[in-house]
């Protein structure tokens, strides 16, 4: 199916739960609304048009200069059967984001919502083991929301930049200087006939 039908089925099914479209974006999708996630997303797996039966990735965005609500979560599908491709997008609002969980329907997703709530802190209602993936149990906050603040330390541990560091890293490193010189590449390696 063409993007434009796989819309058109799922505005067919949906009505307004589908609350809008853009079928000629390099990944075409639609946004549905929150609450309705669960069901469009088994419904698009399970119909024999779609067999969307691939979840390739569960992904999380925060527009941190848009109005409420300024968080997005992003399905990306994929179809073994028919091969075509095709995004479903939920928007939540920045405090007390919560997305009913699609584990149920694609196993895969187990671990990609709990990389959302872990780093964007969006809570996915009625998933059987949401907890931290990435960052440790005692981790204070979501770091990929745009307001995040590094702390100063961690256990103990200096985590924030100090003044030089931060100077070193903006300044940059000369490329191909030193014992890695790259000009040219991989010079200090004789070829075939003894040549350097």
């Amino acid at each position: 199916m063409t993007p434009a039908e796989i819309c058109t089925k799922l505005q067919e099914k949906f009505g307004a739960d589908v609350v809008s479209a853009l079928v000629e974006a390099a990944s075409p999708y639609v946004v549905v609304k929150t609450e309705r996630i669960a069901e469009v997303a088994a419904f698009c797996k399970a119909d024999p048009a779609l067999v969307l039966d691939n979840l390739l990735c569960l992904s999380a965005v925060d527009f941190h200069k848009e109005k409420e609500p300024r968080m997005e979560v992003v399905y990306h599908l994929f179809s073994y059967t028919h091969f075509h491709r095709f995004a479903l997008k939920v928007h939540v609002p920045r405090e007390g984001a919560r997305v009913p969980t699609v584990e149920a329907t694609w196993g895969a997703a187990n671990w990609h919502e709990r990389e959302a709530w872990d780093l964007f802190g969006i809570v996915f209602d009625g998933h059987p083991d949401l907890r931290r993936i990435l960052l440790p149990d005692d981790w204070e906050g979501h770091p990929l929301r745009k307001d995040w603040t590094d702390p100063d330390f961690y256990r103990g541990m200096r985590v924030k930049p100090t003044e030089q560091m931060a100077d070193k890293a903006m300044k940059g490193e000369e490329f191909g200087t030193g014992p890695f010189q790259h000009d040219p590449f991989n010079a200090h390696v004789p070829v075939s006939g003894g040549e350097a």
